[in-house]
C-alpha cells in the first residue's frame, strides 16, 4: 500500500486522503504490472483506481533482456524451435501496456466503435485524474464471464453472453481491425444492467490492442469465409497468403481448434467431441516444431489473434457454449459486410457501388435463410425427440 500511495502522490500531486473520501486498501485485482483499488471521490463518484507498480518500468527492460538471452540459448540447443518472435512482441507491446493514457484512449475508441451494441459497457475514463501510471475510471461491478454460478444466481443466459462475445469480437476483428487482445475472465465481466435489467458485458483492461492492416484483415475475412463454407481451395489460398506456406492444414486447425477432418467436413456441421479434443491435444505436442515454425512465419498481427482466439475458446468451454453453426454465421455476416465496405470504398462508379450493395444484401439474406433452416431443423428434431420420449415413458406409475 505504501507503493500505491507513493505513485499517486508523485503523479497526482496529492495524498490519497485529499483526493478520496474512501480508498480500499485491499486491491480488487493485482497483476505483474499494476493493481486496482475501489475508491470514492470527494464528489461522491465511485471509481476504480489502477496504479502501476513503481519499479515495473525499470524492471521491464531487464525482463526483456533476460527473455532474449533465454530464447537465444534455446535456439542454440534446439535449432528447430523458433521463439524470437516472443521477444519481438514483448518489445513492441510492453511499452504500450505500461502507458495508462494509451489504455484510456483505447477504451474510448472501442466504446465509440461499438456504440451500437447496447449490451456492451466500457467504463468511462476520468482524464483529470489519470496519468501514465495512474488510471481512474468508472467503477462497474459484475461477475467474471466464466462464472456460471453467478449467471444462474442472477438469471443471466450463458448462451446470450456467448453470442454477445462472438458479435463483439467479430465486429472488432473483421469490420474494424482494432482488437482487444486480453479477454481473460478477469477482464470480461457480466451483469444485469441497473437501468434496463438486460444482460450486459463489461470490457476492462484496454492496454493491449492489435491494429490490423486492411490487407491482413480482408485476407483474414476471406479465410474465415472459406472455413465456414468449407471451400478448401480458398482455405489453402488465403492461409498461404497469411504466411502459412505448406503448413496451411496446421494453420487452419490452430485457427479453428478443430481437427483437419472436421475442417474438411465443415466446422459448423458438428460440435467438438471429447475424442476430437483429445486428438487436438495430442497433435499439439507432436507438432510442436511445426507450430514453432508457423508462428515464426505468420504476420505478427496473427500472434495476438491466436492468443485472443484461445482465451475466447476458454470462456466458451467454461460456459459450455463451444462455437455453434449460429456463431459461425454471425462471423460470416461481419465478413460479408467488411468485404463489401472495402469494395465500395474502392469503387468510383455509383452503378458499381449499387451492385455491391445489392450483392451484400443478397449474401446477408442467404445467411439469414440458412440460419432459419437450421432453426427449423432444430425444432423438428426437438419435436421428434419429445414425441419419442412421450412414447417411451410410462403414462402412469
Amino acid at each position: 500500500m505504501h507503493e500505491v500511495r507513493q505513485v499517486i502522490r508523485e503523479d497526482l500531486g496529492k495524498e490519497i486522503h485529499d483526493l478520496f473520501v474512501s480508498f480500499d486498501d485491499t486491491p480488487l485485482g493485482a497483476a505483474s504490472l499494476a493493481q486496482v483499488h475501489k475508491a470514492v471521490l470527494r464528489d461522491g463518484r465511485t471509481v476504480a483506481v489502477k496504479v502501476q507498480h513503481p519499479k515495473v518500468q525499470s524492471q521491464s527492460s531487464k525482463d526483456i533482456l533476460l527473455m532474449e538471452v533465454l530464447v537465444l540459448a534455446v535456439k542454440q540447443l534446439f535449432p528447430e524451435f523458433e521463439f524470437m518472435w516472443l521477444v519481438d512482441e514483448a518489445k513492441k507491446n510492453l511499452p504500450l501496456e505500461l502507458d495508462f493514457l494509451n489504455e484510456g484512449r483505447n477504451a474510448e475508441k472501442v466504446a465509440q466503435m461499438l456504440k451500437d451494441f447496447d449490451f456492451l459497457k466500457v467504463p468511462r475514463i476520468y482524464w483529470e485524474l489519470s496519468t501514465k501510471r495512474v488510471l481512474l475510471m468508472e467503477f462497474v461491478d459484475g461477475g467474471q464471464v466464466n462464472d456460471r454460478d453467478y449467471m444462474e444466481r442472477n438469471k443471466i443466459d450463458v448462451n446470450e453472453i456467448s453470442r454477445h462475445l462472438g458479435k463483439m469480437y467479430s465486429e472488432m476483428i473483421f469490420v474494424n481491425g482494432f482488437v482487444h487482445c486480453d479477454p481473460h475472465p478477469g477482464n470480461v465481466l457480466v451483469r444485469k444492467c441497473p437501468g434496463t435489467g438486460k444482460a450486459e458485458v463489461v470490457l476492462l483492461d484496454h492496454g493491449l490492442y492489435q491494429v490490423l492492416t486492411d490487407e491482413f484483415r480482408l485476407d483474414y475475412c476471406r479465410l474465415w469465409q472459406s472455413l465456414i463454407w468449407t471451400d478448401m481451395e480458398k482455405v489453402k489460398k488465403y492461409s498461404q497468403r497469411l504466411g502459412a506456406g505448406g503448413l496451411y492444414p496446421l494453420f487452419a486447425c490452430m485457427l479453428t481448434a478443430r481437427s483437419w477432418d472436421s475442417v474438411n467436413r465443415g466446422i459448423g456441421q458438428a460440435p467438438v467431441t471429447a475424442t476430437e479434443d483429445a486428438e487436438i491435444r495430442n497433435n499439439a505436442a507432436n507438432y510442436l516444431p511445426q507450430i514453432s515454425q508457423l508462428l515464426n512465419h505468420v504476420p505478427r498481427q496473427m500472434l495476438l489473434l491466436f492468443k485472443t482466439n484461445d482465451l475466447l475458446r476458454g470462456i466458451e468451454a467454461a460456459l459450455g457454449t463451444r462455437a455453434s453453426a449460429s456463431s459461425f454465421l454471425n462471423m460470416s455476416r461481419c465478413c460479408v459486410r467488411a468485404l463489401a465496405a472495402h469494395k465500395k470504398k474502392n469503387s468510383r462508379s455509383l452503378f458499381r457501388r449499387t451492385q455491391i450493395s445489392f450483392r451484400e444484401a443478397f449474401n446477408l439474406w442467404q445467411i439469414n435463410l440458412h440460419e432459419l433452416i437450421l432453426r427449423v431443423k432444430g425444432l423438428r428434431l426437438a419435436s421428434w425427440v419429445l414425441a419419442l420420449l412421450c412414447r417411451l415413458l410410462p403414462t402412469s406409475y
